[in-house]
């Protein structure tokens, strides 16, 4: 039983290894220019010393922040707003295309009208990758209230509970589970966007500037490890809502 649950927690193992090895047979086949796509070995090694040699983590640090500052903009915002549209389905269906339509833009194709309203500055990309999280997690709290279990919301009216505590007491606990699906699915798009707006919009720090400026001057192996760190954080972003989630939302689906 042990060694049965040891096997379990290293089977997420398996693709990640399976990943490498199929990276270091392309690499080593010569099907590609070994200029363009060096091993997965010389990947790790420049990862390495980019991180103790300062440069990276100044770039990690500069995303994670923004990442975080978006994230907690949105959350603030979007969690409010989206439990108040929620708790009415007419207010939520006034306002369901405007959601429904913003929600489904690509982030990215609004940044030129961000530039326009923010300019280039720090605040822009926090901006941009702010309201995409927005839009996500307004929904998935709207989406969590009207969903609520009816059973539950039916029984507190027979005990006599008013409509403000059938919300405070069921509705809010109830759109919870809903709730973080948004919050995880919003940090992630948060990271997202900001990489993209550090790619593309002026900044003197950060991953995607790191990723463009290496890509431009034929660093390959600095870009890899860049493009490596960033799929790292965002792992252990989703790894981390995950664990809130199970920690604070035990009784889901009960």
């Amino acid at each position: 039983m042990k060694f049965k649950n040891i096997g379990n927690k290293l089977l997420p193992l398996i693709g990640v290894l399976l990943l490498f090895v199929l990276w270091w047979l392309v690499a080593k086949s010569g099907w590609i220019n070994p200029v363009l796509l060096p091993t997965p070995i010389d990947t790790l090694s420049e990862l390495f010393k980019a991180t103790f040699s300062g440069t990276l983590m100044q770039d990690f640090i500069a995303t994670v922040m923004r990442t975080f500052q978006a994230f907690l903009i949105a959350a603030i915002i979007g969690v409010p707003l989206g439990v108040v549209l929620g708790s009415s389905e007419h207010i939520y269906r006034s306002f369901e295309f405007l959601i429904d339509f913003f929600r489904s833009t690509p982030a990215s194709a609004l940044i030129p009208m961000f530039i326009l309203f923010f300019g280039i500055g720090e605040f822009n990309k926090v901006a941009i990758a702010a309201f995409s999280a927005l839009l996500i997690i307004v929904f998935n709290s709207a989406y969590g209230v009207i969903h609520a279990t009816k059973n539950r919301i039916l029984a507190a009216k027979v005990m006599g509970a008013n409509q403000f505590k059938i919300f405070k007491d069921v509705l809010f606990w109830e759109s919870l589970p809903q709730t973080f699906i948004g919050l995880r699915t919003g940090i992630s798009l948060a990271l997202v966007i900001v990489i993209v707006a550090e790619m593309f919009i002026g900044t003197e720090t950060g991953l995607g500037k790191r990723i463009i400026d290496a890509q431009q001057v034929l660093n390959v192996k600095d870009m890899y490890a860049s493009i490596l760190i960033t799929g790292i954080l965002g792992y252990a972003l989703n790894a981390l809502f995950l664990l809130f989630e199970k920690r604070f939302i035990h009784w889901s689906g009960r």
